[in-house]
């Protein structure tokens, strides 16, 4: 029996999900988190074969949860399981430890065989992700950014963070909502391991950023 902890901030698409994984055969769920830091909570608790994952969820994203998984509990195969299929997602997913990279689109038959597939130590991609991931290695490697664990939009707000930009100019600049900008802040002092502003902005112009 292969055990499942599923991890969606949307009560229905973990419901569905639910009811599907239980229907099949040797698939069982046995918790649901609603968030990352409740998802690296319950895949310690019960230290399940593979932890279904989204990406964007709240207080703790998908990315940072599944670092964290595989830090503290390493024989839970993480499978992303998500909307997002732009490079930075794909490959910070990858990097952070994740063994699976589906989207939501995916067929059910599709969901459970890639659940038994990470479950037995393989690595498993989506259609449309596995060409990504091919076309990277295709095509001769970007010039490296700093911080590479943050997405393209983390660093742009850290670039502006860097430059004293104060939180409603950077959701102006960039169009998105000032809520959006304090979850990114906060994802971003995590994955720095800073604990203030003041922190982030020093690490951040020693590497060069903010001076646009």
């Amino acid at each position: 029996m292969i055990t499942i902890v599923l991890a969606d901030d949307h009560p229905v698409v973990r419901s569905g999900l639910r009811a599907l994984l239980d229907s099949i055969s040797g698939l069982t769920v046995v918790a649901e988190a609603a968030d990352g830091r409740a998802a690296v909570r319950l895949a310690v608790e019960h230290r399940p074969d593979v932890l279904v994952m989204d990406i964007q969820m709240p207080g703790l994203d998908g990315i940072e949860a599944t670092r964290q998984i595989v830090r503290t509990a390493p024989e839970t195969a993480v499978l992303m399981l998500t909307m997002y299929e732009d490079d930075d997602s794909v490959f910070s997913a990858m990097r952070a430890g994740a063994r699976g990279y589906l989207l939501k689109g995916a067929q059910q038959n599709d969901i459970a065989q890639a659940i038994r597939a990470v479950a037995s130590g393989q690595a498993v991609f989506g259609p449309g992700v596995a060409r990504r991931v091919l076309g990277f290695f295709a095509t001769p490697p970007a010039a490296r950014h700093p911080f590479p664990g943050l997405t393209a939009r983390e660093r742009d707000v850290l670039d502006l963070i860097a430059a004293g930009r104060p939180n409603g100019e950077i959701a102006h600049r960039l169009a998105i909502a000032p809520k959006t900008v304090a979850n990114h802040i906060s994802s971003i002092f995590t994955k720095m391991q800073v604990a203030d502003r003041a922190e982030a902005i020093v690490r951040a112009r020693d590497a060069g950023l903010g001076r646009s």
